[in-house]
């Protein structure tokens, strides 16, 4: 399956059926799997065998998902939560504890900026925002000496800041610590973080993984390519023994799949953020034509960015795929393909022109959600960055009259002349 292109991977890793066995992966809804004996059991929860015993923890729909984005992206081994919020906690919390601090790009998204400076902050982990395109020196000194992880998006929502991931990467080794690259937006289709230097990436499958907006849901995919153990005093909950569960050591047992077997085996069983069989069958659906959408969605998106970029009511337009913007060089650089289905823009008219363009439109959703199959369009100062003061919506790159559009993968013509009707009435 390695061998395979990500076109072959996105329809049959994770999942082969035997002779018999139905085609399409199954749906095992069940909390709970029979076993023969005591001892069976209880060598499944010594983590001495493989197999199942309460779906919490561990299950064969998910898992066949989760073996399919950990193929996609190249890593050793995932797991699925919930949400995309908690994917990014599960990421961070796995190796940080009160006391230990963060360094995390101020470009992220609204929620993950709110977990990291807030949330965090109330469990006893500090964080420490850095401006995306800081120069290696001075993201360098941000850190701290109980600084554990570096975490930033591969494309920015919605500021569309383009992650120059190698630098990070440099930065975080040079410190001796993992980069957390959340790659939501890019999706494996378009990037792979662990080419670049990435050590874990983390997704919101909720977007275009899913694409059709039926399910909520995160991933965690590990590269197996940090090493724990040359830093064990710092990752002591991976490096010794795990007391709430039988003194295992992570990383003896499991060797580079330490990172993600803890996660399921304390976090998850602990926090249970687990998602449903039947939402990571429908994940898994959406999966299987990810690079086809991610075709339409960039193709459709280039063409309206240069749409509104020509328009006269429009003052800005952020989108890689602009020879004039910022990020289009680093872009061509870690995302040759194309980047996503997602524009930021700004009327002439500021605030309240985006509030009259956005309820002009017919044929586009105002939604919360983003990158999926029909094109919809938010407010972010309104909407997902609401909770910010100025200040912080300077910091993530959010102007009070941004609008985000994602483009969907309807006939481009439908999706401009929607737009062009909104714009007359701005």
């Amino acid at each position: 399956m390695s061998d395979f292109k990500l076109e072959t991977k996105c329809l049959h890793a994770g999942y082969t059926p035997a002779k018999g066995e139905p085609c399409a992966l199954p749906i095992c809804q069940s909390t709970t799997f029979k076993y023969d004996t005591t001892d069976e059991m209880g060598q499944l929860f010594d983590l001495k065998a493989e197999g199942y015993f309460y779906t919490r923890l561990q299950n064969p729909t998910n898992d066949a998902v989760a073996a399919k984005i950990a193929a996609l992206e190249g890593g050793v081994a995932a797991i699925l939560t919930s949400s995309g919020q908690a994917a990014n906690f599960y990421a961070v919390f796995n190796i940080c504890e009160a006391g230990d601090h963060i360094v995390a790009a101020s470009t992220i998204y609204g929620g993950t900026f709110n977990l990291l400076g807030v949330t965090f902050k109330k469990l006893g982990i500090d964080c420490t925002f850095v401006d995306t395109d800081a120069s290696a020196e001075e993201i360098s000194a941000a850190f701290r000496p109980n600084t554990k992880v570096v975490l930033a998006e591969t494309i920015a929502n919605p500021a569309l800041v383009v992650l120059d991931i190698e630098k990070f990467a440099k930065v975080a080794h040079e410190h001796n610590v993992p980069l957390i690259v959340d790659n939501t937006f890019a999706t494996p289709v378009n990037c792979r973080p662990f080419e670049w230097g990435a050590d874990i990436v983390t997704h919101s499958t909720t977007k275009y993984m899913d694409g059709h907006g039926v399910q909520v849901g995160g991933a965690i995919v590990d590269s197996g390519n940090f090493d724990w153990e040359a830093y064990g005093s710092k990752y002591h909950g991976l490096t010794e023994p795990d007391e709430s569960y039988h003194g295992v050591i992570y990383t003896k047992q499991f060797g580079k799949k330490a990172y993600i077997m803890k996660a399921t085996s304390q976090l998850m069983r602990d926090l249970g953020s687990i998602p449903s069989p039947n939402n990571c069958f429908l994940l898994n659906i959406g999966l299987e034509t990810l690079p086809l959408r991610m075709e339409r969605h960039c193709s459709n998106a280039q063409k309206a960015a240069e749409y509104l970029n020509a328009h006269e009511k429009v003052s800005s337009v952020n989108f890689a795929g602009l020879p004039g913007d910022k990020y289009h060089d680093i872009a061509k650089k870690y995302l040759p393909d194309g980047t996503c289905g997602v524009i930021s823009f700004e009327l002439k008219g500021g605030r309240d022109a985006a509030v009259r363009f956005m309820d002009s439109l017919e044929m586009i959703n105002i939604a919360t959600h983003v990158a999926a199959s029909k094109t919809m369009v938010l407010h972010p100062a309104s909407h997902t960055h609401r909770q910010m003061n100025d200040q912080q919506l300077m910091e993530a790159g959010v102007s009070p009259g941004m609008i985000r559009l994602s483009i969907g993968i309807e006939h481009i013509d439908d999706i401009i002349a929607d737009l062009s009707k909104a714009l007359e009435k701005s």
